[in-house]
């Protein structure tokens, strides 16, 4: 969240960037889904997304497909390897393919 503008950005040339906080510990996502599912979809607001996470499962899939309207790539990336040339030819793939208002199915990957 906000500790990656201070400790990451810095080391990649990165300026301050928006991020999604952790919601009020009140609110519980339905079964199966993590924490950062509903921000992240709320915060895009409609907009198609890209999210890169080691906790994405099928639960966030689904829900990502009934509740956001328009496209999302929602790709696991593995804790042990980190971010890969494999993950980031799948966001490359993923952001140059052409898309119509009417495509709102979400794109995912393992």
């Amino acid at each position: 969240m906000a500790d990656a503008n201070e400790v990451i950005a810095p080391r990649l040339g990165l300026p301050v960037l928006p991020f999604v906080d952790r919601p009020d510990v009140n609110e519980q996502p339905p079964g199966g889904v993590r924490w950062k599912t509903g921000p992240l979809v709320r915060y895009a607001a409609g907009r198609p997304f890209v999210c890169l996470d080691d906790e994405i499962t099928n639960a966030d899939r689904r829900w990502v497909a009934a509740h956001h309207p328009r496209p999302a790539l929602l790709r696991r990336v593995d804790p042990h390897r980190r971010l890969t040339g494999a993950d980031l030819d799948t966001v490359h793939q993923w952001l140059a393919r052409p898309r119509g208002i009417r495509d709102s199915r979400p794109r995912y990957r393992r």
